[in-house]
C-alpha cells in the first residue's frame, strides 16, 4: 500500500472548504458575506465539496504494482529519484486556496461601516440618490413588517419573504398606498421600497413622518448640525455593497460620533446638494441602539407579469 501526500492535502482541503461553509450556515455569518438568496445555493456548495472529499479518499491510498525492467534491474517503484512532492509552485498554489479557509475559520466577518462608505464615495452616492434609480436597486425583503399595508386581496409580503420578489402590480400597488399613510415605518424589509419611492416623488412625502434605523455617517462639507443615517445595500456579496441613506438635521448631530447606530423619527422635508434636490428629514426624536444582528439590507426582485 502506498500513501499519497498530494491527495491527502487535497482531500483536507476540500473536507476544510465544506466545513468552512457548514460553519458559516450554523452561526449566522454566512449573510455578513453575501445575499441571503444565494442560501440553498451555498448549501449546495457545502454538499458538493463534501462529496468531493469523499471521492478524493479513494486516491489517498493505493495499492502498489512492481514493473520491473529486463536484465535484473531494480523495480522502478523503488525509485524516487529524491524528488519532493511540493515544489515551490505547488506550495504557492496550496497557499492561495487554504488562505480562504484559514480566514474562514478564525478572522471575524467584519461590518462595513462609515470608513468604507467614504472609499466607496459617500457623498457622490447621496448627490446621485434621486437620479437615475433602478427599481430592482432598492428593494429588500429580510424582515416582517407590523402591518400589512396590502389589500386583502394581495398577498401578505411575509409569505413571500424566503422567495424575496413580488409582481409589478404588487409593487406598484405598494407604492400607491405607501403616498396615503401619515407615518413611515420603515422596517429592513421595505425599507429600500420607501427609499426608492420617497426619493422618486419626493413631493408626496413632504411633511409626512418618518421612522427609520441607521449609522451615522458624516461628511466635511456638511454643516455640525446634518449627518447622514446610513445602510448598505448588498445585491450579491459584500464586495458590490452600495450605501443608501437619508441627508438628516438636529441640533445634536455635533454630538454623535460617526458608526453610531441611531432610530429617529422625524418629518420629510426637502434640500439642495450639490446641485442635486433630494430628501432632507428634520429629526424630532432619536435614540441610540445597538448595532443589529443583521445590519445590511438586501434586495428582491421584480417579477414583470401581472
Amino acid at each position: 500500500m502506498k500513501f499519497h501526500i498530494q491527495q491527502a492535502v487535497r482531500a483536507v482541503i476540500l473536507l476544510a472548504f465544506s466545513a468552512m461553509i457548514a460553519s458559516l450556515h450554523w452561526t449566522g455569518e454566512l449573510t455578513k458575506y453575501i445575499n441571503p438568496k444565494y442560501d440553498n445555493l451555498s448549501k449546495t456548495a457545502t454538499i458538493l465539496f463534501f462529496m468531493l472529499f469523499l471521492v478524493q479518499l479513494t486516491r489517498v491510498v493505493s495499492k502498489t504494482t512492481q514493473h520491473c525492467h529486463h536484465h535484473g534491474q531494480a523495480c522502478c517503484s523503488q525509485h524516487d529519484h529524491g524528488q519532493s512532492p511540493f515544489t515551490r509552485k505547488k506550495m504557492l498554489s496550496y497557499f492561495i486556496v487554504i488562505t480562504p479557509i484559514i480566514t474562514g475559520f478564525f478572522v471575524p466577518a467584519k461590518i462595513l461601516d462609515a470608513a468604507i462608505a467614504d472609499k466607496k464615495g459617500a457623498s457622490f452616492i447621496l448627490a446621485q440618490q434621486s437620479q437615475n434609480s433602478k427599481i430592482e436597486d432598492y428593494l429588500t425583503s429580510n424582515e416582517t413588517i407590523d402591518e400589512n399595508i396590502y389589500d386583502e386581496h394581495e398577498p401578505d409580503p411575509r409569505l413571500m419573504e424566503e422567495k424575496q420578489e413580488m409582481t409589478k402590480k404588487q409593487y406598484d400597488r405598494l407604492k400607491q398606498q405607501l403616498s396615503q399613510q401619515t407615518m413611515l415605518k420603515m422596517t429592513d424589509e421595505d425599507y429600500t421600497i420607501y427609499y426608492e419611492e420617497i426619493n422618486h416623488n419626493l413631493a408626496n412625502y413632504l411633511g409626512k413622518q418618518i421612522q427609520l434605523k441607521g449609522f451615522v455617517l458624516k461628511e466635511e462639507d456638511f454643516s455640525q448640525n446634518q449627518l447622514v443615517i446610513s445602510r448598505f445595500l448588498i445585491t450579491h456579496c459584500v464586495a458590490d455593497a452600495s450605501i443608501v441613506g437619508f441627508l438628516s438635521e438636529f441640533a445634536e448631530a455635533p454630538t454623535l460620533k460617526e458608526d453610531t447606530w441611531i432610530e429617529i423619527v422625524g418629518t420629510i422635508g426637502q434640500t439642495t446638494y450639490d446641485g442635486a434636490i433630494l430628501p432632507v428629514i428634520q429629526i424630532d426624536n432619536w435614540v441610540t441602539i445597538e448595532q443589529p444582528e443583521s445590519p445590511y439590507l438586501y434586495p428582491i426582485n421584480i417579477r414583470m407579469n401581472f
